[in-house]
C-alpha cells in the first residue's frame, strides 16, 4: 500500500467517524454471533471424532466377530473350513473398507462444518451425514445377512436335518431253537413297536385314553411320556402285537408312529424253559441257551435314517440311509420236549409227595454227551418272567454243587477195584462204629457188628464198610484222591450252559483219617449232579468220559459240532464188574424199587445228610439215585434227587418211571 493511499484513507477516516463508530457497533455485534457459531462447530468436530472412533473400533469388532464365526465354524464343518475362510476374509475385507470410508466420510464432514461459520453451510451438510449413517446400517445388516447365508447356511442346515430326521437300529430276526425232533422251543414273531414324539402331540391326555383304550393298560402312563419334555422320542409299546399296533396306527394320532419289529416267543412254556433261557427287550440273551448262544442266535443289528415330513412318512429324494439287518442262525439242540416234560412233571409230583424243597433229574446219553432232559425245581416260564420264582431261572444240576452221599462210594468202590484191592466176594469185618480223629462213623441204619463181603458193602450201602475197604488199598487214601482227580469229579464238564459249578475236594495233605473215611461215602466232598452222570456215564460206555452238551447242530449250514471225550477208567477189568456190583443194589440192595421188567438196571441209592455252618443238619436228607440199563440197546444214563427231604427214604422209583418212559419212546431192547 502506497503512503498516499493510507494518508487519504485515514483522512477518509477521520470524516466519517459516526458512519464509522455505527460500522463498528454492527461488527461488534456479529463478531459475537460467529463466536458462538464457532464454539457449536467446535463442539460438532469433537462430537464427530468421537462417532469416527466408536465406528473404527466397531469395525475392529466386527472383524474380530467375524474371526470368531470363521472359527466356530471350522469346529462344526471341517469340509467347509477353507471355502468358509476364503469367503470369510472377503467379507471382513469389505467391512474394513466400508468402516474406514464412513470415518473418512465422517470425519471430513466435522471439518468442513468447523470449518464453516455459517448455520447455512451447517445445514446443508446435514443430510449427507444422514446418508452415511444409513449407509452404514445398511453395510452391517447386509454383513450379517452374507455371514449366515454364507458362514453359518451349513450349521443351521444340519439343525434343521436333525429336526425333521429319524434314525434307529433295526433288529435282526433272532434265530429258532430247536429241540432233537424239530419242535420249535423259541422262535422270533413279527411285533410293532410303537413310538412317538411329544413335541408333535397336541392332546397328551386325549391321546394316551385312546391308546389304552386299544392296547390296555393305565392311560395316566401313556400321558406322562407323550408329555416329556426336552425330547423328541420316546417308545408308547415296545414289541407290540401286529393287530393291536395297526388297531392304535388307525386313530392317526398326531406325534404317534410305527417300526417294524420282532418279539421272542416259547411256544412250550415253563416246559424246557430254564435251559432254553429267555431274552429282554432288546432281544438279547439273559440266561440258559439264549445267553450261551447269543452271538449265533441274535444275527447282527441294521440301521436306518430318513428324512421324515409332517405325516411322518420318509420324504421322498430326502435324506436315507439304510443297513440291512442279518438275521441270527438256528439252532437244533439235543432236548427231547416230550422226556423234559415227563421228567419235569415226575420230579414234581415227586417232591410234593415226599414234602421236598426241591428236586431235580438228568437224562444223558453216556455214549455221546447229549442231554435229552435235564430240570430243577422251582421251574421257569421264559414268556412269564414277571411270574418267576427265585432262582427258577438255574438248572441246578448245572449250576449248584451238593454232598452226594452214598452214590458216591462207586466211585471209591471202582477205584479199590482198578487198584485191584478186592473183589466182589472178598468179605470184611464192620463194627457197627468206628471211630478216628474223635469222630464215629456208623451206617444209616442201626446194626450189630457184621461181616460183609464187598459186593455187600455196596448193596447195603455200609458207611463203615466203604470206610475199610479203602484202606485195604496200599495208601489207601493217596490212591482214592488220586482217582477222583483222574475221574474228573469236582471238575467242571464242559458243559454248553453258563455257570457251571465246579465240586470242592480238600487237598490230600490236609486229610486226616476221618477226611478220608467221610470221602469214601460222599461227606465232604462236593460236586454237581452233571459230574456224577458223566462218571456213571463212563461206566455205561466203557470207562470213556464225553462232554456233557446240548448244541447239536446249526441246521442252516449243517454245521455238527464236535465234543472231547477221555478215557478216564484204564483198568477196563473193573468195568463190568462194578457194573454187576451196582445191578445187585438193584435187585437186592436198597434200590429194588427201581427195577423194570425185562430190564437189566445198575444203579446206587443215596441218603445224605446236609451240611450247614460246619454242621450236618438232623432230621432232613437230600435223596438220589443214579443208573443206567447196562444189557440194552442204550446208553442213557438217569440221575434224579430230590432236597432237604424231612425223612429218610429212596427216589429209585422216580428213576423207574423215568426210564420207563425212555424206553417205550425210544424202543430200548434189552440183549
Amino acid at each position: 500500500m502506497r503512503d498516499g493511499d493510507y494518508s487519504r484513507r485515514r483522512e477518509e477516516g477521520r470524516a466519517n467517524t459516526s458512519h464509522s463508530e455505527g460500522r463498528s457497533s454492527r461488527t461488534r455485534s456479529q463478531g459475537r454471533g460467529s463466536s458462538r457459531l464457532g464454539e457449536r462447530s467446535h463442539r460438532g468436530s469433537s462430537s464427530s471424532r468421537t462417532s469416527r472412533s466408536s465406528r473404527e473400533a466397531g469395525s475392529s469388532r466386527s472383524a474380530r466377530d467375524a474371526r470368531g464365526a470363521r472359527g466356530t465354524r471350522d469346529e462344526r464343518s471341517p469340509r467347509g473350513a477353507a471355502s468358509s475362510q476364503s469367503t470369510l476374509s472377503s467379507i471382513i475385507g469389505t467391512v474394513g473398507t466400508v468402516g474406514g470410508s464412513i470415518g473418512r466420510a465422517v470425519g471430513g464432514a466435522a471439518e468442513r462444518i468447523n470449518a464453516s461459520h455459517t448455520a447455512e453451510r451447517v445445514n446443508s451438510n446435514r443430510p449427507f451425514v444422514l446418508l452415511l449413517i444409513f449407509a452404514a446400517i445398511a453395510a452391517v445388516f447386509f454383513l450379517r445377512l452374507g455371514y449366515l447365508q454364507v458362514i453359518e447356511s451349513a450349521h443351521y442346515s444340519a439343525m434343521a436335518e436333525e429336526a425333521r430326521t429319524i434314525s434307529f437300529t433295526t433288529t435282526p430276526h433272532r434265530g429258532t431253537i430247536y429241540d432233537r425232533n424239530g419242535t420249535v422251543l423259541a422262535k422270533s414273531v413279527d411285533a410293532t413297536t410303537i413310538y412317538a414324539n411329544p413335541a408333535e402331540v397336541t392332546d397328551a391326555a386325549a391321546e394316551a385314553q385312546a391308546i389304552a383304550n386299544v392296547l390296555g393298560g393305565d392311560a395316566s402312563t401313556y400321558r406322562e411320556l407323550l408329555s416329556k419334555e426336552s425330547t423328541t422320542f420316546v417308545y408308547v409299546k415296545r414289541q407290540a402285537d401286529v393287530d393291536a399296533a395297526a388297531e392304535v396306527k388307525k386313530l392317526a394320532l398326531d406325534g404317534v408312529y410305527f417300526i417294524a419289529d420282532t418279539r421272542r416267543e416259547y411256544p412250550c412254556g415253563q416246559i424246557g424253559g430254564q435251559i432254553i433261557g429267555y431274552c429282554n427287550v432288546d432281544g438279547e440273551g439273559i440266561t440258559g441257551l439264549e445267553l450261551q448262544y447269543n452271538d449265533i442266535l441274535s444275527g447282527t443289528p441294521g440301521s436306518y435314517t430318513a428324512e421324515r415330513g409332517e405325516n411322518g412318512l420318509p420324504i421322498p429324494g430326502g435324506v436315507k440311509e439304510e443297513t440291512p439287518a442279518v438275521d441270527g442262525q438256528d439252532i437244533m439242540i439235543s432236548i427231547d420236549i416230550e422226556l423234559q416234560e415227563y421228567v419235569e412233571n415226575r420230579v414234581a409230583e415227586a417232591a410234593e409227595n415226599m414234602t421236598a424243597a426241591g428236586g431235580s433229574s438228568v437224562v444223558m446219553d453216556a455214549g455221546t454227551g447229549e442231554i435229552y432232559a435235564i430240570a430243577s425245581l422251582p421251574y421257569m416260564d421264559p414268556s412269564d418272567m414277571t411270574s418267576a420264582k427265585s432262582s427258577s431261572d438255574q438248572v441246578k444240576p448245572i449250576t449248584q454243587a451238593f454232598e452226594p452221599g452214598s452214590v458216591f462210594k462207586t466211585v471209591s468202590a471202582t477205584t479199590i477195584l482198578e487198584e485191584g484191592a478186592m473183589t466182589p466176594d472178598d468179605t470184611l469185618f464192620c463194627p457197627a462204629v468206628i471211630e478216628a480223629d474223635g469222630y464215629k462213623v456208623s451206617d444209616a441204619h442201626e446194626r450189630s457188628d457184621q461181616t460183609f463181603s464187598f459186593r455187600q458193602i455196596l448193596d447195603q450201602s455200609s458207611n463203615v464198610g466203604i470206610s475199610l475197604s479203602v484202606q485195604k488199598m496200599t495208601d489207601g487214601f493217596t490212591k482214592l484222591y488220586e482217582h477222583i482227580q483222574k475221574y474228573n469229579l469236582c471238575e467242571k464238564t464242559g458243559v454248553d450252559y453258563p455257570g457251571e459249578a465246579s465240586g470242592t475236594l480238600q487237598p490230600l495233605e490236609n486229610w486226616a483219617t476221618i477226611t478220608g473215611w467221610n470221602v469214601s461215602f460222599g461227606q465232604g466232598v462236593a460236586v454237581t449232579p452233571l459230574q456224577l452222570v458223566r462218571f456213571y456215564g463212563a461206566l455205561a460206555n466203557d470207562g470213556v468220559e464225553v462232554t456233557p452238551h446240548f448244541l447239536v447242530s446249526k441246521p442252516q449250514t449243517g454245521e455238527v459240532p464236535t465234543y472231547d471225550t477221555e478215557d478216564v477208567i484204564e483198568n477196563k477189568a473193573a468195568i463190568p464188574t462194578i457194573t454187576d456190583m451196582l445191578k445187585t443194589v438193584v435187585t437186592d440192595g436198597t434200590g429194588k424199587n427201581a427195577q423194570i421188567d425185562g430190564y437189566s438196571v445198575a444203579g446206587k441209592t443215596s441218603t445224605a445228610e446236609i451240611a450247614e455252618g460246619g454242621v450236618y443238619r438232623q432230621g432232613v436228607y437230600n435223596l438220589c439215585f443214579e443208573g443206567f440199563l447196562p444189557d440194552s440197546s442204550s446208553q442213557l444214563v438217569c440221575f434224579v434227587g430230590l432236597n432237604e427231604v424231612p425223612s429218610q427214604g429212596n427216589v429209585s422209583n422216580v428213576f423207574k418211571d423215568i426210564m420207563a418212559f425212555a424206553i417205550d419212546r425210544y424202543k430200548i431192547q434189552p440183549e
